[in-house]
């Protein structure tokens, strides 16, 4: 991908596979897009729909639950973008495989932590095959 279609990625409505950086206070809250308005994300795991990562249980709880949620019940009042930001450095599996292994994922529990990116490498995770966060 150019640059030019990196920066269009950043604007626009989300395509299947899309991962969405939504900015909060502290560190953004991440979530891969699966289409019709849905999104697939890891929060924590009695954090109630529509809370995002702003409810004091995301600052708190060690464990996440990777949820299937709308967008915009997961991005409140908050802003959001597309950011494919590791397509320059990893190529992206198949949309098709992408959707399947987040589906497959929905309702398991794993490593949350707020301050160790755990939100962000599970959805590079899914998207590259990769487990990596932005240094």
């Amino acid at each position: 991908l150019t640059f030019l279609a990196v920066f269009l990625q950043f604007r626009g409505e989300p395509n299947p596979g899309d991962l969405i950086e939504i900015s909060r206070i502290g560190p953004s809250h991440w979530a891969l897009y699966v289409g019709d308005g849905y999104v697939i994300h890891l929060a924590p795991p009695d954090e109630f729909p529509g809370a995002g990562s702003s409810s004091m249980s995301s600052v708190l709880s060690p464990r996440g639950k990777v949820k299937r949620e709308l967008l915009s019940d997961v991005v409140g009042g908050c802003s959001y973008r597309i950011n494919n930001h590791l397509d320059l450095e990893y190529s992206p599996l198949p949309v098709n495989k992408i959707i399947r292994s987040a589906e497959e994922m929905v309702g398991k529990e794993m490593e949350y932590g707020i301050l160790n990116r755990k939100r962000e490498h599970f959805v590079n995770d899914l998207r590259y095959g990769k487990a990596n966060s932005r240094k």
